[in-house]
């Protein structure tokens, strides 16, 4: 079986039986060509949340130009490079998608057959969620845009010449405003292209989609409740990974199918999801469920049974 690790004796419905090797799927031949180019995103990513970690903000640099009563526009280029990685980050999620839904395999026997590129999805939700994590913390970022779009636009009134390098037109401004604005953006941004993939492929069944998201959250449940799977772990990071995968997969199948991931028509186990979250010993499980209160569509709908609400409380 490879990476796989056979699932026996439980009784899981709509789950399944198989387990994803999220520490060591490599590639296969028929993987390659997507894997090497999410791959260069993913590198990527790692720079990002570096350089979003150590962003201590532009306060003193603009209480210095508003000092000398100065035209400069801060550009604060990283702000920049965060929106345009949030557009690599969503084309990289296409291609998965489009690998992990397309016909004749049904999503599990892809998630089964191509593990390497599940694993790059699960990467991709992981980064999504940690630089959400980092982003909300850090208030400054917002600060410094809205300082920056404001001098632009005044600089601009006065026909004043920018720096080319630092120049965003009015689109991208207007884009990135409505990214940063957003509590959890790069969240925003996947759930947005995932509903997107959706209506755009009319010939692929919108459960084909739905069910490589029930899969996955199924699959990281079973990994996290079940001690002997989760001691097979050799990092000891995977843990918090799994569970930001969980929360991940289910924030985007709440936002693409039609009633949501709490209805009890759901192929995600919702009780036993919040469970597996609220017993792990780990400091990172009230922000990932708090992302399940806030990111998610359909949490107050009326479909929605009052345990899974008093769960959330």
């Amino acid at each position: 079986m490879g990476n796989l690790i056979k699932v026996l004796g439980k009784d899981l419905e709509n789950c399944p039986h198989f387990f994803l090797d999220f520490e060591n799927a490599q590639p296969t031949e028929a993987e390659t060509a997507v894997w090497n180019q999410v791959n260069a995103v993913l590198e990527e990513a790692q720079t990002i949340l570096g350089e979003l970690q150590s962003y201590t903000g532009a306060g003193q640099e603009i209480r210095e130009v508003q000092a000398q009563r100065s035209s400069t526009c801060l550009p604060r280029t990283q702000l920049k490079r965060f929106y345009e990685f949030s557009l690599r980050l969503e084309n990289a999620l296409r291609s998965l998608l489009e690998a992990l839904t397309s016909p004749p395999y049904a999503p599990t026997q892809h998630l089964e057959r191509e593990q390497a590129l599940a694993k790059q999805f699960a990467e991709i939700l992981h980064f999504t969620l940690s630089f959400d994590e980092l982003k909300m913390t850090n208030p400054a970022i917002q600060n410094d845009f809205s300082y920056y779009r404001r001098t632009i636009s005044r600089n601009r009134i006065n026909n004043l010449q920018l720096d080319v390098e630092s120049e965003v037109n009015n689109e991208m401004a207007n884009r990135m405003s409505l990214f940063y604005a957003e509590a959890t953006p790069m969240l925003k941004t996947l759930s947005n292209a995932t509903t997107k993939f959706v209506s755009e492929n009319k010939t692929l069944p919108i459960e084909d989609t739905t069910d490589c998201l029930s899969t996955m959250a199924c699959v990281c449940r079973v990994m996290l409740e079940t001690p002997e799977y989760r001691s097979r772990f050799t990092n000891t990071e995977t843990l918090l990974f799994c569970m930001r995968v969980m929360v991940g997969v289910i924030i985007l199948y709440d936002h693409v199918h039609p009633v949501g991931a709490f209805a009890k028509t759901s192929k995600i186990d919702m009780k036993g999801c919040i469970k597996v979250l609220k017993d792990q010993p780990s400091n990172s499980t009230e922000g990932l469920l708090n992302a399940l209160r806030y990111t998610t569509r359909h949490l107050n709908d009326d479909t929605t049974s009052k345990q899974i609400r008093a769960l959330l409380q």
